[in-house]
């Protein structure tokens, strides 16, 4: 590893960590004012349909967050030659960076709503993560064509993971769908579209490429040109 790919990983890692420590902080500030039962799950309609105790809001946030930081740590020595994520460290550690800061907001969120309900004021969470989650995939979206041949980020299907070139051009497809899905999804959103409408964004957004994949990778073996 070169001195710059060591100066990239500790700038993203310390902000990761740092992520965490806020997340970690306003918890610990929030705690003493929060029910010891506190809402942990809603459903499509913003309705809560799940309950915990508020020591559990350690473990979805800060401790979710290091379970993933964790995880993108150790899959670089995880990865088998030629499938390596070194090829595009950058945009891996991009990544992760953006998976742990919508898992700050989502916590967040749970924190707010949990406070809210002492003052009886709603927060609808459902339609706030619906946001998020669109303004991720079209986060991802932004570096999707950059993503190299890997096991474990990506869109993976057994097209893609057997041609490089399939690889490369469905990446490059999904880096459009996946910014288009994701910024209609959010618009959608902010004009309080009905639930149903920016999912179907985000899926249709997700399921395009892979539907490529398999036509790409079939039009090249009847071409005989797979490699």
């Amino acid at each position: 590893m070169t001195i710059n790919q060591m100066t990239l990983n500790q700038r993203y890692y310390l902000g990761a960590v740092a992520v965490i420590l806020a997340a970690l902080a306003g918890t610990m500030v929030a705690y003493p004012y929060l029910p010891s039962i506190v809402p942990i799950h809603w459903d499509a309609h913003g309705n809560v349909n799940g309950w915990g105790p508020k020591w559990s809001l350690f473990l979805y946030g800060p401790g979710m967050m290091l379970f993933i930081v964790l995880m993108f740590a150790a899959i670089p020595w995880l990865s088998p030659k030629k499938f390596e994520v070194d090829s595009f460290r950058a945009t891996y550690l991009y990544i992760m960076i953006i998976v742990v800061a919508m898992l700050a907001y989502c916590h967040l969120l749970i924190l707010m709503s949990s406070l809210a309900s002492l003052s009886h004021v709603v927060l609808d969470v459902s339609r706030a993560v619906e946001g998020g989650v669109c303004l991720l995939i079209a986060l991802l979206g932004n570096v999707m064509g950059k993503v190299r041949r890997n096991f474990f980020v990506g869109i993976r299907t057994p097209w893609t993971i057997a041609n490089e070139q399939v690889w490369n051009a469905t990446h490059r497809l999904a880096a459009k769908t996946f910014f288009a899905g994701g910024l209609l999804g959010l618009i959608a959103v902010i004009l309080h579209a009905p639930f149903w409408l920016p999912v179907t964004a985000i899926l249709v957004a997700t399921l395009v490429p892979v539907i490529y994949s398999l036509m790409f990778y079939k039009q090249l073996e009847r071409r005989g040109e797979l490699n």
